[in-house]
């Protein structure tokens, strides 16, 4: 990493507590995200890949702030995020936006594509209602509509079009960071490429930074620089995307790259099946959580937990196999 780096978290951890009973006592705690630290230098694409409910949209609700840590830091741009309140919070929130998995349950169904675009300036009293319009007639030529679209409402779109109006609000307030959660899962497999192109090319007009959450690691290897693995609330595997699918260290992160299906029916590849289920995170395993379903398990493994080490520059793994 260099020295540049616009977000970095250190042991980042969210809890979530189970309550029980008619006076709703606490009687255990979800660990959604368990001790995570990170770095993303400016202009980068981060890619978090990992099995469903492994902590990767809760990660991306701390960053954003939609949820306030247990415990850890998030500094982002120089400023303590998880620590901001008020109008601090809100000055900063700013150069953070979210793209969304669904495209049409995260825009309002009852508002024009014009009030869509325009309600980040209106929530932040900028400019007159003449220019709102034409910022977003702006808006809506980056991400590849006509001005004729304007007036129309969400149901009146494609999937791909829906994502693409989701995208041109997200840029309204210029941010630096954005965190796209699943942002092309819900696309059909067509549509995809043209909005992960648009991404690319919105990020090197406007040196945009991303978090690019998904369970495509096709996709994650074509448009991220890193890749982060995680399971069960922990970044098992961070690397270079290239080192990461040519070495793959982690047992966890072998697996899922042995189910990249291969479009060459001629070609085979060694599957890697893992046993058994992923854990549940109120009663994570003890030692390493991923030595319940790993062939190469050993007895520290099931006694300690393995710290990440770096193994070359830029790639850490947290295995004691390593």
């Amino acid at each position: 990493m260099g020295k540049d780096a616009i977000l970095t978290i250190q042991g980042l951890k969210k809890t979530f507590p189970i309550k029980k009973g008619f006076f709703k006592r606490t009687v255990g705690y979800v660990k959604a995200v368990d001790g995570v630290s990170l770095a993303l230098d400016r202009g980068e694409t981060f890619g978090l890949v990992g099995e469903s409910g492994c902590g990767k949209s809760t990660m991306a609700r701390l960053i954003m702030r939609v949820l306030d840590p247990t415990e850890g830091s998030i500094v982002f741009d120089g400023e303590p995020l998880s620590e901001l309140s008020g109008q601090k919070l809100r000055e900063t929130r700013q150069k953070l936006q979210m793209v969304f998995q669904d495209p049409y349950a995260s825009l309002n169904p009852k508002m024009t594509v014009k009030k869509i675009i325009t309600e980040p300036y209106r929530v932040y009293g900028m400019g007159t209602p003449k220019e709102q319009e034409s910022w977003a007639l702006g808006l809506l030529k980056e991400v590849g509509l006509g001005e004729h679209h304007i007036n129309c409402f969400p149901h009146e779109f494609s999937g791909g079009q829906r994502q693409r109006i989701g995208i041109a609000r997200a840029l309204a307030l210029k941010p630096k960071l954005l965190v796209c959660d699943e942002p092309v899962s819900a696309l059909d497999v067509s549509v995809r490429a043209q909005v992960i192109k648009l991404m690319q090319q919105l990020q090197q007009k406007h040196g945009l930074t991303y978090i690019f959450i998904s369970h495509d690691l096709s996709v994650v290897k074509y448009i991220s620089h890193r890749v982060g693995v995680m399971y069960l609330g922990h970044l098992v595997e961070v690397a270079g995307k290239h080192e990461l699918y040519r070495n793959a260290l982690h047992p966890y992160t072998r697996a899922l790259l042995s189910a990249i299906p291969i479009p060459n029916p001629e070609r085979k590849r060694n599957r890697i099946v893992l046993e058994g289920d992923v854990p549940s995170p109120v009663k994570p395993p003890s030692g390493c959580v991923f030595h319940p379903r790993c062939s190469s398990c050993m007895d520290i493994c099931k006694q300690e937990m393995p710290k990440s080490k770096e193994i070359s520059e830029g790639h850490t793994v947290a295995c004691h196999l390593v």
